[in-house]
């Protein structure tokens, strides 16, 4: 019988050990850190891609925090590319391609637009992309007879304010509050639309200073897909969407179906970075990167709501699995996400110390107000459900999802599950259980005496704890309410 002859450990099994520290402010370190060879983030911090994790509201609410959300791909293709367009479309200095209406839409099918895209006005443009006009909700708001056409209630071309296309974001604040005005079309030399400015995005890019964004200006993003061929269809089209990230996810990662998609991927869009997933190995990292993976998510069965450590029994205790595999990492240049098993800020800084470039979080932010859950009510007390991808609920709904049909009542006997669903308490805003994290990772950057993650890395120094040890961390001996 092989057995390794180390100890596999996990969170609580260790404490990190203080250092001498010069830092006067836990704000004064830097939380930087690569999500891939091509996209860093202000916070390693990643949402998860669940189904009652991350769509398009939460990731965008941590991508303007300085984190970025990974868009699940528990749904149709279609749906899937939308909500990556949503992020993309959410804000940006200039909207290129903004939504429009042409002359002979009427009140309904704008009012309809507005809905769907959750945007607050539409152009309406000619035949040749000529600007004819702009009609906002306000437009809309008593407007009593659906068939009327947008044209007879819309701010006409004449009385728009617009600019060129070389506008700097200093020129187009002074214009929008010269004239009073929250939307303001930008033309190019031919006078053709070019894109929309608007105040509500400017207002964003001074709300959030550390928002992931790409060169353009819009919110980053990533998309999860699985290693089926119709994922390159899904892959195809989140891509098309604007995504600036694949992630090819799968329980057991070190496979050769993830390795060939990893390989494929890499190969149609050699632009985009790929990360692949999941491994608990240094092997399983080795062969990823050999593969073109940009990224490794390690985690194998760590998650809260994931049981394949017990239906399988296979694992390794993830603080073990990311220090193993970081070594593997840092040494090939590829950064390590630490995918499972994160409870609070000092997981993350213990994942982080041990090698880990960023961290995922699934439960911790699947009760936030951002989070797709359903909310459900017990003693008065408001919860979301939360529930792993490999949950007979979540297999049942994705092979309705591929087969396009009802699966039969009779064949879900043949699921084999290894996730289970269960309640967590409603949290607030994202951004309120991200200033937490973040405040705790940056007070443990401080007690390690380190000014940033890589510096971390090199400080960190770990003890082992016994079961007293854990006990005396937390509150003890006091009556708590």
């Amino acid at each position: 019988m092989r057995i390794r002859p180390e100890t596999a450990l996990t969170f609580d099994d260790v404490l990190l050990i203080p250092r001498r520290s010069s830092i006067r402010s836990r704000h004064a370190v830097n939380t930087r850190s690569p999500f891939s060879r091509c996209i860093t983030l202000a916070i390693p911090l990643i949402s998860a891609n669940m189904d009652t994790v991350t769509e398009s509201a939460m990731a965008c609410a941590i991508a303007r925090v300085g984190g970025i959300g990974v868009i699940h791909r528990f749904m149709t293709i279609e749906r899937q590319a939308t909500e990556v367009a949503r992020v993309k479309r959410a804000e940006g200095f200039v909207v290129e391609d903004p939504y429009s209406l042409p002359p002979n839409a009427t009140i309904e099918e704008a009012r309809e637009q507005l809905a769907e895209h959750h945007i607050g006005g539409l152009i309406v443009v000619g035949a040749n992309n000529e600007v004819l006009g702009l009609v906002s909700a306000r437009d809309l708001m008593f407007e009593r007879d659906p068939e009327r056409r947008v044209t007879e209630v819309m701010t006409p071309r004449e009385k728009l304010v617009t600019v060129g296309e070389h506008i700097s974001l200093e020129q187009a604040r002074d214009v929008l509050h010269k004239h009073r005005i929250e939307k303001l079309p930008v033309l190019d030399q031919s006078g053709q639309l070019h894109g929309l400015i608007t105040a509500q995005d400017i207002v964003k890019q001074e709300q959030w200073p550390d928002a992931t964004k790409d060169s353009r200006g819009r919110l980053r993003v990533a998309a999860a897909v699985g290693v089926r061929p119709s994922d390159m269809d899904r892959a195809t089209a989140c891509v098309h969407a604007g995504a600036d990230a694949l992630v090819v996810d799968i329980a057991h990662g070190h496979s050769d179906n993830a390795l060939n998609m990893v390989r494929a991927l890499k190969e149609l869009f050699p632009n985009v970075d790929v990360v692949g997933g999941n491994v608990a190995t240094a092997d399983g990292v080795r062969d990823m990167v050999e593969a073109g993976a940009d990224a490794v998510k390690v985690g194998v069965g760590a998650g809260s709501i994931c049981i394949t450590r017990i239906v399988t029994g296979f694992g390794v205790p993830q603080l073990s699995a990311v220090d193993e595999c970081a070594q593997t990492g840092q040494a090939l240049g590829v950064p390590i996400i630490a995918d499972g098993g994160i409870r609070n800020s000092g997981d993350i800084t213990k994942a982080l110390a041990a090698g880990a470039s960023s961290v995922m979080l699934g439960s911790l932010l699947a009760g936030t107000d951002e989070s797709p859950g359903a909310t459900v009510i017990r003693s008065g007390q408001r919860y979301k459900i939360v529930r792993g991808m490999a949950s007979l609920t979540a297999n049942i709904d994705r092979q309705e999802i591929e087969l396009g049909r009802e699966v039969d009542p009779d064949d879900w006997e043949r699921v084999v599950a290894e996730g289970v669903e269960a309640m967590v308490p409603a949290r607030g805003p994202v951004k309120e259980i991200v200033y937490q994290l973040v405040g705790g990772l940056r007070s443990g950057l401080s007690y390690a005496g380190a000014s940033n993650i890589p510096e971390l890395w090199s400080k960190a120094e770990f003890v082992r704890i016994t079961s007293a040890g854990k006990a005396e961390s937390g509150a003890h001996d006091v009556q708590t309410r």
